[in-house]
């Protein structure tokens, strides 16, 4: 495959740096982008201290005015691979969950992506070539309690995958949709914490009664399954798949 630059949302830790790491690894050039500008930068310099191509820049997904100016921020590397992982959690009844909360979560996660397409969706359409990834979740096929926010937007991403998909129909351009099981990282540690506030239960028994006790399989998933997953998406090999919702679940969904 040819090299390209990889636009990856949340890229300063996390399922998006990781997914950067590996990208990198393959050639590819990768933009970290964060709202948090010294995480960004600090990625980004791990990334540049070992060979890897790599730059940050500073985004609040939220912003329609900050997102429509990154084509012109990024002018001199033009857009192939989006990657829309940005994310946040709040676990809550709904009764007792912050109005403002519950929107933030539907901004970061459904409408950021939203309007990383819209304004990078031109420039691919152009070069007759893009590839779009987001990062769901299992919630974006099943729910949980306490998380409506999250649940509501991880599905909202499959619809808008599905749409976008027709809308680009004659260009050579994807978007799938990558829904995996629970993965460590430091959002779901935070989860354990607040699942096991929330049902009065110790972290150990939110771990496997509640995280891992779907999953046939009792593991969580990988970063390097994630960024496989991807390095497959973007292949040649997957250049009819579109509008799809791949599934890391070991084997949640099958009940």
């Amino acid at each position: 495959m040819k090299t390209c630059n990889v636009f990856i949302t949340g890229g300063a830790s996390g399922i998006g740096f990781g997914i950067a790491e590996e990208l990198a690894q393959s050639g590819h050039h990768v933009i970290l982008a964060d709202i948090n500008e010294q995480a960004a930068h600090d990625a980004a310099a791990s990334l540049t201290a070992k060979g890897l191509s790599a730059s940050a820049i500073v985004v609040d997904v939220t912003n329609a005015q900050s997102v429509a100016e990154l084509p012109a921020a990024l002018v001199d590397t033009p857009v192939d691979i989006l990657i829309n992982n940005a994310g946040i959690q709040h676990v809550s009844k709904l009764e007792d969950f912050p109005a403002q909360k519950w929107q933030q979560l539907i901004n970061i996660m459904l409408v950021g992506p939203a309007l990383l397409c819209q304004t990078f969706l031109p420039g691919m359409k152009s070069r007759n070539f893009g590839r779009i990834i987001n990062i769901g979740s299992i919630h974006s096929l099943v729910a949980s309690p306490y998380k409506s926010a999250y649940v509501a937007a991880k599905h909202g991403l499959l619809g808008l995958a599905k749409t976008i998909a027709l809308e680009v129909e004659q260009a050579d351009i994807t978007i799938n949709t990558l829904c995996p099981a629970y993965v460590k990282t430091p959002l779901v540690e935070q989860q354990i914490a607040n699942q096991a506030k929330e049902n009065g239960i110790s972290e150990e028994q939110v771990i496997s009664d509640i995280m891992l006790k779907p999953m046939p399989k009792k593991a969580f998933i990988t970063i390097a399954e994630l960024a496989a997953s991807t390095q497959f998406l973007i292949s040649p090999a997957a250049r009819n798949m579109t509008a799809q919702t791949l599934v890391l679940d070991g084997g949640w969904t099958a009940r």
